[in-house]
């Protein structure tokens, strides 16, 4: 049940995120796709986990407050958990807080002590769209660089 919330949540990411930058950008949808290796850590709390995922069948439902508020109710439980910033960045990303959604990113970059590239990819993916949204294309193509050598 678990993978199919997982699976579903990022389904709905995906596309409500599918705005295209330019291909001169080189930063493309990828630069808002979740990547379904990214799932929290064994280690991350059961009330956490289980807000996660009401915050995911939230977002399904279209209701990305509702989304909003769980997640942040399972950062204040679980504060240094990566995975959790990391989706309050993808959220942040969809409602258009595009400071915030980089920034979110980041910090999820930094919290992440396991040194998880596929994180740390979608991470600076999110932060590419971000800057590609703001107008700085040169910022954008610099963090999508940063994804795809993460990604290598």
């Amino acid at each position: 049940m678990r993978n199919i919330l997982f699976t579903a949540f990022m389904c709905l990411i995906v596309v409500a995120c599918a705005s295209s930058p330019s291909s001169s950008t080189k930063v493309t949808n990828e630069a808002v796709v979740q990547n379904e290796n990214i799932t929290p850590p064994e280690t991350t709390n059961k009330a956490a986990l289980k807000l996660l995922a009401s915050s995911r069948e939230a977002a399904l439902e279209g209701n990305l407050g509702k989304a909003e508020a769980y997640l942040e109710r399972a950062l204040r439980i679980d504060s240094r958990n990566a995975v959790l910033w990391h989706y309050m960045a993808k959220l942040r990303l969809k409602q258009g807080q595009l400071e915030q959604a980089a920034g979110l990113a980041a910090k999820s970059n930094s919290l992440d002590n396991s040194k998880n590239t596929v994180l740390q990819a979608d991470n600076w993916r999110i932060i590419a769209h971000a800057r590609y949204q703001s107008g700085d294309t040169a910022g954008a193509r610099a963090a999508q660089k940063t994804a795809d050598l993460l990604s290598e």
